[in-house]
Order: structure tokens, then C-alpha cells, then sequence
């Protein structure tokens, strides 16, 4: 089936889809007024929005949006659609309550099924975006309006079992007609961040807490050891060559992982989350030299582990380990509440605190 434009007097319209992202408060009253039609809607209805509109919403606080997910982000779709899909992104849909926005679904249609945009390999995670409280109608009725489209096979995942997407899933199996089946296939770990680092030390074993002060006093008699944390969007490109660089020497899966398309992902990902000041590469230095690096997206509320590399010569001393220390450290002094480790269960996240989510593939059949 052709990804649909939806009924006239939508918001979809070529015009529309290549305005550039745009924020400020009248546009967003523009946004709303060319969703209203000149003649009468149902109570609730569904539009079909291109990715560069549905921008103004993540970055205002006038729609009571769910925006949890860093990997359902305009931002992260529009990256992730132009790196490794063609032609333009295509329409989502967006189910409405009269004047009201319920959520969005971040789904690409494919002949009688939808599947949710990313994939595993970049996206640890993908959900939906529902407006607060409206989780449960919002998934039904999307789901009924698909349906009525020819679309009954919904192939939901990767996804959290504490999302939103995933909270829904198991009320609206109840539902007749409808079946659901998830199953789970790795896992995520996060924890919340207590108000200073001496606190975060004490919540660790003993033997932990004993391992971290050693290893750092070891790293300060190799040389001046110190945490760099760049930020500034002019200086992204030079220090993601030294990011891309410690990354490729780290390791032999690492460096096949990163391929020439997936590298440009990388960069486009590095240039426009920094942007909007929400990318920080974080160097650990050792007498001057970087030897580990971690790629954080921040949202000012949380602070996400995505990727890491260091210099295999300084893997003596821990460099790697103690860069995401490091970054911890740096993430309880800004004031953030929470610090994802994002997918995959290595040791080092359950002895620095991460608590595991399970990540789940999910599909829905419409009967």
C-alpha cells in the first residue's frame, strides 16, 4: 500500500513538507490553523504531518506531548530516514480530538502493515508519543483508523515494557478483534541520579566504590588526567574525527559496525543535536591526550550513554570504564535526574547502579 496523504483539507501538502524547522509561537499558531478545515470533523480524527512540522510540537511546551523517547524525535527520525532510507521521510499520523492532539505514531505503512521507523542496530528503542493521560485512546484509535485503511498487522519494536507503546499494547489486547504478542530480546538499564557524587559513591558495594578511587588515583599518576566536555556546535566536526577515531581503534566489531553510511549517520546526528545544544562529546585526557570518549545526548533531564571508544594502549589503566565514570560524575553536577545506559547488559551497568528494563518486540494482528 503507498503511504497515504490523507483527506483534503489535511495539513500534508508538498508546500508544507518543505518548510524548513521552524519554532516560535507563531508558527505554532499557523501549524493549528492549517489543520482546521472549512468543514465539519468528527469528534476524533487522524492527519498525516511531515516530520519537519511535527518539529515546532517536540520543541514547544503548548501540546502536552510525551516526547520520552530519544529515538522518536523528529530530529533522530529525519537523520536516521535521510542516512539510511530514500526519497523524502514519509507522512505520520497524527490522531486528533477535535482541536486537541492525542499523540503521534512515528509508523512508515508497507502494503497491510505498519512498522515503527528506526531500526535496532542505531535505535535501541522506538514508542509512540501520546499525549499525557490519552495513551489508550490514542492507540485505539489509530489502530481502528488503519485498520479501516487495510492495515491489520502492526510490527511494534524495539521497545521498552515500561513505554508507553508497550503499557497500552497489554490494556488494548483486551479489546475484541484484536491479538498481541511480545516477546523480549535484550535490555536497557538506567538509573536515577542522587543529588551529589559523594551520594552516588555511597551507593555502591564497597568493593566498587574502593575500585573506582583506585583506579582514578592510577590515572592521575600516569599523568594529568581530567574529563573534557565539548559542546559547542563549531567545534563538533574536529572533535567527532577524534570521537570516530577512538571509537574505530576500540575494537574490531566496533570498527566493521562503523561503515562510511554509518559514520555520516553519526556526524549528521553530532551537527544537529548539537545544534540544539543537546550532544555532548565527553573526552577523558590523559596528560593532554584523549585516550576514551562517550557521545551523551542530553535532555536536560536525563543524560544517554549512546556510544564509546578509547585507545586500546591505555586499557591498562581503564580508560573506558572510567570515562563513563566520569561522565556520571558530570551528569549528578548538572543537575540531571537520570543517567540511561541505553541497550545491551554489560557488567559495567549493573556495578554502576543501572537498573534493567527489558526491551520487547511486539506484533499486533487486527482480526
Amino acid at each position: 500500500m503507498a503511504q497515504p496523504s490523507g483527506p483534503p483539507g489535511l495539513l500534508h501538502t508538498d508546500a508544507l513538507c518543505t518548510a524548513s524547522w521552524k519554532s516560535d509561537s507563531a508558527d505554532m499558531m499557523e501549524f493549528e490553523r492549517l489543520n482546521e478545515t472549512s468543514v465539519p470533523h468528527p469528534t476524533h480524527r487522524v492527519t498525516w504531518e511531515c516530520l519537519d512540522d511535527l518539529f515546532h510540537l517536540w520543541r514547544s511546551a503548548l501540546h502536552p506531548l510525551r516526547w520520552d523517547c530519544l529515538f522518536t524525535t523528529p530530529v533522530w527520525l529525519r537523520v536516521w530516514w535521510e542516512s539510511f532510507q530514500t526519497g523524502p521521510p514519509p507522512p505520520l499520523p497524527v490522531v486528533w480530538r477535535r482541536k486537541e492532539i492525542l499523540g503521534i505514531a512515528p509508523l512508515v505503512l508497507k502494503e497491510d502493515s505498519a512498522v515503527l521507523m528506526g531500526s535496532g542496530d542505531v535505535s535501541d528503542f522506538l514508542d509512540i508519543i501520546p499525549r499525557c493521560g490519552c495513551e489508550d485512546l490514542f492507540l485505539q484509535i489509530l489502530v481502528g483508523h488503519l485498520a479501516e485503511k487495510g492495515i491489520r498487522r502492526f510490527s511494534l519494536g524495539p521497545v521498552l515494557k515500561d513505554s508507553h507503546l508497550y503499557m497500552s499494547l497489554q490494556r488494548l489486547e483486551q479489546s475484541d478483534g484484536l491479538s498481541s504478542a511480545c516477546t523480549e530480546e535484550n535490555v536497557s538499564l538506567e538509573m536515577e541520579l542522587p543529588a551529589t557524587w559523594d551520594d552516588f559513591l555511597a551507593g555502591l558495594s564497597g568493593k566498587e566504590r574502593h575500585e573506582i578511587r583506585r583506579k582514578w588515583r592510577r590515572l592521575q599518576r600516569a599523568g594529568a588526567a581530567r574529563l573534557r566536555v565539548v559542546e559547542e556546535p563549531g567545534d563538533m566536526a574536529v572533535e567527532m574525527d577524534t570521537f570516530l577515531h577512538l571509537f574505530h581503534i576500540s575494537r574490531k566489531d566496533k570498527s566493521l559496525f562503523m561503515t562510511e553510511t554509518m559514520e555520516g549517520f553519526f556526524r549528521k546526528l553530532a551537527r544537529e543535536f548539537a545544534e540544539l545544544h543537546m550532544l555532548k562529546l565527553m573526552f577523558l585526557d590523559l596528560a593532554e591526550r584523549p585516550v576514551a570518549a562517550v557521545m551523551c545526548f542530553d535532555d536536560g533531564e536525563c543524560l544517554h550513554l549512546y556510544n564509546s571508544g578509547y585507545d586500546p594502549d591505555y586499557q591498562s589503566l581503564s580508560v573506558g570504564l572510567m570515562c563513563k565514570v566520569m561522565s556520571i560524575r558530570h551528569a549528578i553536577r548538572q543537575g540531571r535526574k537520570k543517567y540511561d545506559f541505553l541497550k545491551g547488559s554489560e557488567p559495567y551497568k549493573f556495578r554502576l547502579g543501572g537498573m534493567p528494563v527489558e526491551i520487547c518486540r511486539c506484533l499486533l494482528n487486527v482480526h
